[in-house]
């Protein structure tokens, strides 16, 4: 997979301005997080995004960008927490959580009905 459902640039801007600089800059790790996020947001769904990318609404792609970027920010910051404030990791990763479990239940429930 390649960056279907989100861009690299979104899920760096969600983990802050105190991200560690090496997983930041290293578009390899940032790939192999993206892959497993997209996996795993369509296996959770039971629907194949990818391939069907084109031709979802936009309400549908908007949700898939912040869940996987969501989650890709998670691992950012999880990998070095050491470089953020006091209890900024926390903060970052609570609403990174958040946003990317109220997409998840929104796709969830909205995969076999049609927006209006």
């Amino acid at each position: 997979m390649t960056w279907t459902l989100c861009s690299s640039g979104a899920a760096i801007a969600k983990a802050g301005t105190h991200a560690n600089s090496a997983v930041v800059a290293s578009g390899t790790i940032l790939l192999e997080w993206c892959t497993e996020a997209e996996g795993f947001i369509c296996t959770e769904c039971h629907n194949d995004f990818i391939a069907n990318y084109t031709i979802l609404p936009t309400q549908i792609k908007n949700a898939l960008k912040q869940a996987t970027s969501s989650m890709i920010a998670m691992n950012i910051i999880a990998y070095d927490p050491t470089g953020y404030w006091t209890r900024e990791a926390d903060i970052l990763m609570n609403n990174n959580y958040e946003m990317y479990a109220q997409s998840l239940k929104y796709l969830s429930i909205k995969q076999n009905q049609t927006l209006s």
